[in-house]
């Protein structure tokens, strides 16, 4: 009992120290005033989010399905129902515009046609739901005065360190 006391008050005794030093000083610390070269949060915009969260998975599941690599498309697809997501929490609002409805509108539909043509490994039908899904992309550009923005289906791979071949 008593070396439990003992290590008790030797634990405790720095930090009561230290309380009673934090008390005997007459003014609290001040944060430090920012200066201008501190660092300023970066908030992404639409175009940021667009061009590095959806148009390259866009490319992924385009590409994943040209090498018939189902497990990849279904990967890229849940991928870009994830970022779609993770858009619409950070900016729910464009041009006035709500972004869930928009998201709903261009890309419910093809997001779930490419789903069941994954499910089914059939190539015709994941290229007409993946068409579907570049026209919906353009559809809701158009809608938001950016009729310049124009996907299509990816032709190259631009991500020379991935194999989209599959794996066994």
């Amino acid at each position: 009992m008593h070396r439990r006391l003992v290590l008790v008050s030797a634990l405790a005794a720095p930090l009561i120290a230290a309380g009673l030093g934090a008390g005997l000083s007459e003014t609290a610390p001040q944060p430090a005033a920012p200066t201008s070269n501190a660092p300023v949060p970066y908030a992404l915009t639409m175009g940021d989010m667009m061009n590095t969260l959806i148009q390259p998975r866009h490319t992924k599941l385009g590409l994943a399905a040209q090498a018939e690599n189902w497990a990849l498309a279904n990967y890229a697809l849940v991928e870009i129902r994830q970022a779609f997501a993770g858009i619409i929490k950070a900016q729910p609002r464009f041009r006035g515009m709500p972004v869930t409805e928009l998201v709903e509108a261009a890309m419910s539909r093809p997001l779930d046609a490419l789903d069941a043509a994954i499910k089914q490994q059939d190539k015709q039908k994941f290229v007409s739901a993946y068409d579907q899904l570049t026209q919906g992309c353009n559809a809701c550009h158009t809608s938001l005065n950016h009729p310049y923005v124009v996907i299509k289906t990816p032709d190259a791979s631009v991500f020379p360190n991935q194999d989209f071949g599959t794996r066994h």
